[in-house]
């Protein structure tokens, strides 16, 4: 499967698809807030588990941090 994550193509060996969830274990992505998009739609967290991913789609992963 090949999908563009973050701007950068990414090849994921052995599946057509993925759920958001895999796809963060996948890529240890592992801060606690997390922004997820699909081809430009914002995905919710309670959905990471159902969300698939499918060869082609754009991805997007922001981390995000605060501070003052």
């Amino acid at each position: 499967m090949h999908i563009v994550l973050n701007n950068r193509a990414e090849e994921i060996v052995g599946k057509q698809q993925i759920t958001v969830d895999e796809l963060l274990a996948y890529k240890k992505f592992s801060f606690k807030f997390l922004v997820v998009k699909i081809n430009g739609e914002l995905v919710r967290k309670e959905q990471y588990g159902s969300t698939q991913i499918r060869d082609g789609d754009q991805v997007v992963v922001l981390h995000l941090i605060s501070g003052g």
